[in-house]
């Protein structure tokens, strides 16, 4: 039994290093749980170890150390079994976009199991194939592990059709190799599997989920998407732009046409910044400013305002998702009202969330009728959304997923009606004075 633990042991250790080393340092819920599953289950399986040793030798180890360790054990398995629910949680989450509340009555759970854990009183069973812990110690981390499980089908069910497919199978297979190995362990107390159930889990995750290869190509279809979306920028803006600077050359010898030409190349040049993933806000709005400058010079009765503060003009944002969510307030707001009209860009920091928000706010002709519920469900669904061709939520659709993707789940896009009319985008965004925290 000993060996399989080493080997178990050896496994996790060699999947730690890849995913730590790859995929784990970024800072997403998954990639954090995952994380503390790794290494939880790393320190489970050193107490399992010893566990399995000094169980076997009760007539020379000190009945104080055995006692010691296995409390070390049954604390570690109890506390990998939770990190497992809440990853799943994590998971779920992620894929419907609602809060699962459950993560303080389960962190209140494991706290009070983990402190009665080391109250309770150990026995041991002695038998011909071998030694094993029994009593109360052990049933409360057989109840433990039940409620978790219980927990984690019933959460599973009620979003089961909200589901990835790919998560739905990671998912059911971690649950029905937990179960298994609870009831071979309960029906044979002398296997002393456990270890090898938690490591078949991480193998489930690994291989459908957390692996970083797949990772990597989330990051690739995404890179793909921003590219498609940028090859979408409507030519006709470039020649009427342009035309717009002609007549203003062949109208006025004034400077205001080198000035114009100067935001058509500075516009051009951001837009091709394809392989940053994350750039500054200060990047993000001079691209804004100067699509803005010629829109304002096409569209004289356009007013563009900005109120940025200072502090998060050094902070990293997702690169390209303004001008498209501009672009959408002129064409379904301002546009309707024949290009006359504001907007209004501000971005501050929500304290104590440590979160920016980016406002676009317009005074157009505001949703039109199931407007507004249509761009909810789309950002809702925006991970069962293919881009179209054509259509007004491309810009939408591909900014919720860089966003989700590149700063994590709790972060997106909001549309709210402004009281005397027009819409408001909220922009939800992660704090990042560092391309290592992102």
């Amino acid at each position: 039994m000993l060996r399989m633990e080493v080997c178990c042991f050896v496994i996790v250790a060699f999947i730690t290093i890849i995913y730590f080393t790859s995929a784990g340092q970024n800072k997403k819920s998954l990639n954090k749980s995952f994380t503390c599953i790794l290494f939880g289950l790393l320190f489970h399986l050193i107490f399992d170890a010893i566990t399995i040793y000094t169980v076997n030798h009760l007539d020379t180890v000190p009945l104080w150390l055995n006692d010691l360790v296995h409390r070390l054990f049954i604390g570690s398995m109890n506390f990998c079994v939770f990190i497992f629910l809440m990853h799943i949680i994590n998971i779920i989450e992620e894929e419907t976009g609602k809060e699962i509340k459950l993560k303080i009555p389960a962190i209140v759970f494991i706290s009070i199991a983990e402190i009665i854990g080391l109250f309770l009183p150990i026995d041991y069973a002695i038998t011909a194939k071998g030694n094993y812990e029994t009593g109360l110690h052990v049933l409360e981390l057989y109840i433990c592990i039940i409620i978790y499980i219980l927990t984690s089908i019933i959460i599973f069910i009620v979003n089961f059709k909200n589901i990835q497919w790919r998560k739905r199978i990671a998912i059911s297979i971690a649950m029905i190799v937990e179960i298994v190995i609870l009831v071979l362990q309960a029906i044979n107390p002398t296997w002393l599997i456990s270890g090898m159930g938690l490591t078949l889990l991480v193998l489930a995750f690994y291989c459908t989920l957390d692996n970083p290869d797949i990772l990597r190509a989330e990051l690739r279809e995404q890179k793909m998407s921003m590219l498609y979306l940028k090859s979408q920028i409507n030519p006709h803006f470039l020649y009427n732009t342009l035309d717009t600077i002609r007549i203003q050359a062949e109208l006025n010898d004034d400077p205001k046409v080198a000035r114009l030409l100067m935001h058509l190349v500075s516009f051009f040049r951001h837009t091709t910044k394809i392989n940053m993933p994350l750039v500054t806000l200060d990047d993000e709005l001079s691209l804004l400013d100067s699509y803005m400058e010629l829109i304002c010079a096409r569209y004289p009765q356009v007013n563009y305002e900005c109120n940025i503060d200072e502090r998060l003009y050094d902070n990293y944002v997702p690169n390209f998702i303004l001008q498209p969510l501009v672009e959408n307030s002129l064409l379904h707001g301002i546009k309707n009202n024949g290009y006359k009209g504001t907007i209004k860009v501000t971005a501050k920091e929500v304290v104590p969330c440590h979160t920016i928000l980016i406002t676009i706010e317009d005074d157009g002709s505001g949703f039109s009728e199931g407007g507004k519920e249509k761009i909810e469900k789309i950002l809702k669904n925006y991970k069962h959304i293919k881009e179209k061709v054509e259509g007004n939520s491309v810009g939408v659709v591909n900014v919720q997923k860089r966003i989700k993707l590149l700063c994590g789940k709790e972060y997106g896009l909001n549309y709210k009606e402004n009281e005397l009319g027009g819409v408001t985008t909220e922009i939800y965004l992660k704090y990042t004075k560092t391309l290592e925290e992102s």
